[in-house]
């Protein structure tokens, strides 16, 4: 089709898209769609949490039916398992949120998509290669500029560390 369009005109679009890619890139700047993965990892995660227990942090005995009957991980005990699945889809999203250990917090995340893939649900590939998706962005990435983990990088050290690094 591009071969029906003159030369002239093709050019021309060629360097609008360029600059509507430029403006899209000043909208949606790398730390503003870490933040936005962050946020949508976390949410995934942090709901099924919620799910698995009443009131503040009271695992619900149907959780520890679901890690027995349905679950069945292997090498961990139904009961510690819950415990852990529990646990971790509380602490890492909130993590997450905060920007605080983002890539500790978001492997973990992506330990626990292994997990479920291989042994729960196989078959919801789909559903977990989005969410290994926006893990391994922020393994790689980090938390970005919106996040704590920046904030303590930049912070200034404390003036007895910077005596002793001397």
């Amino acid at each position: 089709m591009a071969h029906l369009i003159h030369p002239s005109l093709h050019k021309e679009n060629t360097h609008m898209n360029a600059i509507s890619m430029q403006r899209a890139a000043r909208l949606l700047p790398p730390s503003v769609l870490l933040l936005l993965a962050r946020t949508a990892a976390a949410t995934t995660f942090w709901r099924a949490g919620r799910a698995k227990v009443d009131g503040l942090f009271t695992i619900k005995d149907a959780t520890y039916q679901l890690f027995e009957y349905e679950y069945q991980l292997p090498l961990l005990p139904p009961e510690t398992a819950a415990q852990l699945a529990t646990v971790s889809e509380h602490l890492f999203p909130l993590l997450l949120l905060l920007g605080l250990s983002t890539r500790l917090s978001a492997l973990a995340l992506l330990g626990m998509t292994a997990v479920i893939q291989v042994f729960v649900y196989p078959a919801a590939w789909p559903t977990h290669l989005g969410w290994a998706a926006l893990l391994l962005a922020l393994v790689a990435r980090g938390g970005g500029a919106i996040s704590l983990d920046h904030a303590f990088a930049r912070a200034p050290a404390p003036a007895n560390e910077r005596r002793s690094a001397r």
